[in-house]
């Protein structure tokens, strides 16, 4: 079975002073020095002046800057404040997404939420404060209908507004995407 991100954060510190040559706590005490406190800066100080490689100065960026010190539970809550109406469809997504499978992880960000089996097959962000934009990977699908050709990190979205557009043809996309990503 996967291991949860919080597993894999853990892995990645428990290894970080023979992979960097330093520990967490050293690199903090080094950001912390430098001034940089926004999360580009500190990725540009630790990989560039230190040589830090891009995996391990982002999860140093990210504790630094505490992002990771919140609950999946609490990230997916501060996503619907003041969007309340949206978190039912929220909820049925990731509530029929867990019938694919034991491959699958439910990753919350701060502005959305990654579901991804060996890579990331969709994405649900609360766009704004009347629809849901599901976003899709689906490589090579023409756009049609609902479905519509994006830019980014997913390839089409389907954007969803009420419960009821959580429907059929939407499940048939999502779980399209989901074997693609396998």
């Amino acid at each position: 079975m996967a291991k949860s991100p919080e597993e894999l954060a853990q892995t990645m510190i428990d290894n970080m002073p023979d992979k960097t040559g330093k520990a967490l706590g050293d690199w903090q005490t080094i950001v912390a020095a430098s001034g940089a406190v926004k999360h580009g800066e500190i990725m540009k100080l630790l990989k560039g002046e230190h040589g830090v490689s891009h995996g391990f100065a982002n999860l140093i960026a990210q504790k630094c800057i505490g992002n990771l010190d919140v609950s999946d539970e609490d990230l997916v809550t501060n996503q619907y404040q003041g969007k309340e109406g949206l978190k039912p469809i929220h909820d049925a997504i990731v509530s029929h997404v867990k019938g694919f499978g034991t491959e699958l992880e439910i990753a919350p960000k701060k502005t959305s939420v990654s579901l991804r089996r060996k890579k990331q097959f969709a994405l649900i962000q609360p766009s704004t404060k009347t629809r849901i934009d599901l976003g899709l990977n689906l490589k090579g699908v023409e756009p049609q209908g609902r479905l519509e050709a994006m830019t980014g990190m997913c390839t089409h979205k389907i954007r969803l507004t009420s419960l009821d557009e959580f429907d059929a043809e939407t499940k048939d996309w999502l779980k399209q995407a989901f074997e693609r990503a396998g």
